[in-house]
């Protein structure tokens, strides 16, 4: 294989084709022309070995084996050259440049722009990325400049500062209230409308260690988005579980059985070690930590 021959494009536009499922969206999502996405994986397979990268179903382009296997080596070089862009984008030693943030669904939806509205009044050369993703950025490969986690990071090489522990809680607007009267006790919420999940997770069993029996079946609106649920419970749908912190200080909205239905989940705001020098990055990063412990103790974001 020759090396010199392998190109960022051809990279890029391989990441294209694998997320959109087709040369016409890949072009469109890259700005380019479709024979130039065609063009790039042609010679991305050509220095390879003349391994195929895709083949052509019903449904679009299917990734081949080959593709799969380079797939986690393309999102590492994307991640490398947006590390690389953010760093030229200001100097280690002043306030100004992008910061990239990963955050939980809710966390990075409902929590964090407040925060980060409050730090852009103050530091108007800062500019923010924020992605709002369940899934969990690798901070060593640079996917991120800062995370917000709700588990602790297993992986070296990381700066982690835990926040404490977001409450979880089960609520329901008064209106809904009004109409469907109050549970007294668990056994009630049976016949009431139930926001929940659509696929069990992780989170659920937890739920049911704490003798809440949940099954998918139970539930007026099943969805998988976290951000779903809340707004669901915001709009009157159902009685559902969410952050106590969103809902605590809102007169519309009643908390149910708040010392049986209370769960925990653990906060950390971590960044990669070779950063703490980084003047603006340490600056968003102090001031992550100090909004989400305001809003852990208090539920006010900015």
């Amino acid at each position: 294989m020759d090396q010199d021959a392998l190109s960022w494009d051809h990279c890029r536009s391989l990441l294209s084709v694998y997320r959109t499922g087709s040369l016409s969206a890949a072009a469109r999502s890259q700005g380019v022309t479709q024979p130039t996405i065609a063009r790039h994986v042609e010679q991305l397979e050509s220095v390879l070995g003349g391994a195929a990268l895709f083949t052509r179903s019903p449904q679009g382009l299917t990734p081949t084996d080959a593709a799969e296997a380079l797939i986690p080596h393309a999102l590492a070089m994307e991640a490398s050259a947006a590390a690389m862009i953010r760093a030229a984008s200001g100097p280690d030693d002043a306030l100004t440049g992008a910061v990239r943030i990963t955050a939980s669904e809710v966390i990075g939806i409902e929590v964090l722009p407040p925060i980060l509205a409050a730090i852009g009044a103050d530091y108007p050369q800062l500019a923010f990325e924020l992605v709002a993703s369940n899934e969990t950025a690798d901070l060593l490969r640079r996917d991120a400049d800062i995370a917000v986690r709700m588990v602790q990071p297993s992986q070296g090489a990381l700066i982690a500062r835990k926040i404490g522990d977001i409450e979880l809680g089960m609520f329901a607007r008064r209106d809904y209230l009004d109409r469907r009267g109050t549970p007294i006790a668990l056994n009630d919420l049976a016949h009431h409308a139930l926001i929940g999940f659509d696929h069990e997770t992780t989170g659920v069993q937890g739920l049911r260690a704490k003798g809440l029996k949940l099954h998918r079946d139970m539930f007026s609106l099943r969805t998988d988005s976290d951000v779903a649920q809340f707004t669901s419970i915001r709009a009157g749908l159902g009685i559902g579980i969410c952050q106590v912190g969103l809902l605590m200080h809102d007169p519309r909205f009643v908390r149910l059985f708040p010392d049986g239905m209370t769960f925990a989940l653990e906060t950390w705001v971590t960044m990669h070690e070779d950063l703490r020098g980084n003047r603006r990055i340490r600056l968003v990063f102090d001031h992550l930590v100090a909004g989400l412990t305001r809003y852990m103790k208090h539920g006010t974001r900015a």
